[in-house]
């Protein structure tokens, strides 16, 4: 009987072992088969790691190949997330080393929850960074240093408001893009030129199958596809042109900060344009920035300090800027008289001092007698433009003034043109709910008042009257071009309207214009024996804020014109001593007049244009 319990107790036994083995094969035999893919892939997981290889952004060149925008390799501290979220320790280990706050890091790390690809904390670090980094590899698993193209800029604050800057993409940005193929952490283009061609400048990045061990640190490469650089950009900037354009403009501001009365004087804005194309040759705008600042991750201290400066650095004031266009503007209402027949240019006004039905007058109350068209342009006489604007009315004034396309943006491609303001009643009864009163139209026909342009529409104007009436969308990009040097897109000159101007009135306003760089004229003592033949036009425009503005506008050659300058410098002054300067600078540079021997890049090739 003993012997028979004994027997069931092992059969029992034996039936449990036999069922615990089929479980277990069974299992076995599920996660291999069954399940096998989904684990191996897991393993995988642990141990490659897909790394993506940033592309390099397009370069931008001047008109005459001149490299102004490129890349240069940096080092990128990175986290490769290894398995689950990374640990609070390691956070605040590279926070210490970077000198980044842990909380930016935490929210880089959450907006790449579940990615196994490395997530970028900072850019360019230095060697000294590195060593660190490297010193404390068996405590920071999963963090890598990458090699990624780094924006370059070639001469630091040269061209900036034009050029723009990248950054990494925020989160706005990404909401917006992600449809697109933009993903957390791209650095995408964020003002300016950048930002206009950020699709084409972008490329297509690579990546790499890499096998990494505990620590995360790669140890082989399984694979690997190379990243497409972006195209390239040629442009209408002109190296010479726009380093002069910059060094003349610094140089003046100084000088007037220290040598003068005008104390303020710290902004300023010049362009030159070509009349014939619209392509745009230098572009500057004071004060400026450094945009490789961005490019490294901008530092709290450096962006307060643009952020704070009353002058707005950020600004770029060839195209934002809004000033009244003082005198400049004569010759819209010159133009304006000519054309409705409110005035013959034989026609002399006697100039008192000041107009006699409001007592309006000249700079310094000065009073120079009998003038007819030419002689009250080349001198800037106020009185005589009152009577100007006191026959046209303002409704005619500016109906003449929309036909020079102010009131509204030149068109160029680059994000934050103003329209400016065209001085009209609607705006008045609108905004301030009054009637017009007469000394508004003697105010807005010497540009004060309501008018508000940019130093570009003021160059649109000058450029109309230079090219014969055709009035062209202005534009900075001449070629796109693959990394090959295949033509993509090119861009041609565009014109946008066309002004109705007699060639009779046309020629007497370009003499007129002719006679202000000539002796007796606003800007005679600077351009009287200059040696390329020039037509300008002064100006000086009120600032209830300070000091007054100058204005000088140019073109050149007279008879065949292939440049136009405008300068604006605020709280300057007198446009003759304080725009008119720098504009000369700028066009000798353009003329290859009393240039600096050894200034010209090896590549550089003056473009026929000029």
């Amino acid at each position: 009987m003993l012997v028979k319990r004994s027997s069931n107790r092992l059969d029992v036994l034996a039936l449990i072992v036999v069922l615990v083995i089929m479980l277990l094969i069974g299992r076995l035999v599920y996660l291999q088969v069954a399940q096998g893919a989904y684990y191996e892939r897991l393993a995988d997981g642990n141990r490659i790691r897909l790394i993506p290889i940033m592309a390099p952004r397009g370069i931008f060149y001047d008109r005459n190949g001149v490299t102004l925008v490129s890349n240069r390799p940096g080092f990128t501290v990175s986290i490769v997330p290894i398995s689950g979220p990374v640990e609070e320790n390691i956070i605040l280990q590279i926070s210490e080393i970077l000198g980044v706050n842990p909380d930016i890091i935490r929210a880089k790390l959450a907006q790449h929850t579940g990615s196994f690809e490395p997530i970028r904390i900072k850019s360019d670090v230095g060697p000294d960074i590195v060593t660190k980094i490297e010193e404390r590899r068996s405590q920071l698993p999963g963090v890598v240093i990458e090699i990624q193209p780094i924006r370059n800029y070639v001469n630091n604050e040269l061209t900036a408001h034009a050029f723009g800057y990248v950054s990494e993409i925020n989160d706005t940005e990404l909401e917006k893009l992600k449809p697109q193929g933009y993903k957390a952490g791209d650095i995408v283009g964020k003002f300016g030129l950048e930002r206009v061609y950020d699709k084409e400048l972008r490329g297509i990045s690579g990546g790499g199958q890499v096998e990494v061990d505990v620590t995360g640190r790669p140890v082989q490469v399984l694979g690997k596809k190379e990243p497409i650089p972006g195209n390239n950009l040629i442009l209408t900037i002109d190296y010479r042109i726009q380093k002069a354009a910059e060094i003349a403009i610094d140089e003046q501001l100084k000088y007037l900060q220290t040598e003068t009365q005008f104390k303020n004087a710290y902004a300023a804005a010049a362009v030159a344009i070509n009349p014939k194309t619209g392509e745009v040759l230098a572009m500057v705008s004071r004060p400026t920035f450094n945009p490789n600042l961005f490019s490294q991750g901008i530092s709290f201290k450096d962006w307060n300090l643009l952020n704070n400066n009353p002058y707005n650095p950020m600004d770029n004031k060839v195209i934002s800027g809004e000033y009244p266009p003082g005198s400049t503007f004569k010759i819209v209402t010159g133009a304006a008289a000519l054309e409705l027949g409110k005035v013959t240019p034989e026609e002399k006004i006697l100039d008192t001092g000041r107009h006699w039905l409001i007592p309006k007058g000249n700079a310094m109350g000065e009073a120079l007698g009998w003038l007819n068209f030419k002689e009250a342009m080349s001198k800037s006489d106020n009185v005589y433009f009152y009577e100007m604007g006191n026959r046209l009315g303002i409704d005619n004034l500016e109906s003449f003034a929309r036909t020079f396309g102010l009131g509204e943006p030149t068109g160029i491609n680059l994000p934050g043109e103003t329209s400016g303001l065209v001085a009209n009643r609607r705006y008045k009864e609108k905004v301030y709910e009054e009637e017009w009163y007469l000394s508004e139209t003697f105010d807005a026909a010497i540009g004060q008042g309501f008018q508000l342009t940019s130093p570009l529409q003021v160059a649109s104007i000058m450029s109309q009257i230079a090219n014969g009436g055709h009035r062209y969308r202005p534009y900075l990009v001449s070629k796109i071009i693959n990394p090959k040097g295949d033509i993509v897109k090119e861009f041609k000159p565009e014109e946008v309207g066309k002004l109705t101007l007699s060639e009779t009135n046309l020629n007497l306003i370009r003499d007129a214009l002719r006679d202000v760089a000539l002796e007796g004229g606003t800007a005679g003592h600077l351009f009287n024996d200059f040696p390329i033949d020039i037509a300008g036009k002064t100006g000086t425009a009120e600032n209830s804020h300070g000091s007054d503005h100058g204005w000088f506008v140019a073109y050149g050659p007279f008879d065949d014109p292939r440049i136009v300058v405008a300068v604006l410098v605020e709280q300057g002054g007198y446009g003759t001593s304080s725009a008119a300067p720098i504009a000369k600078k700028i066009l000798e540079a353009a003329f290859n007049i009393n240039q600096p021997v050894g200034d010209v890049p090896k590549i550089y090739k003056p473009n026929t244009a000029l």
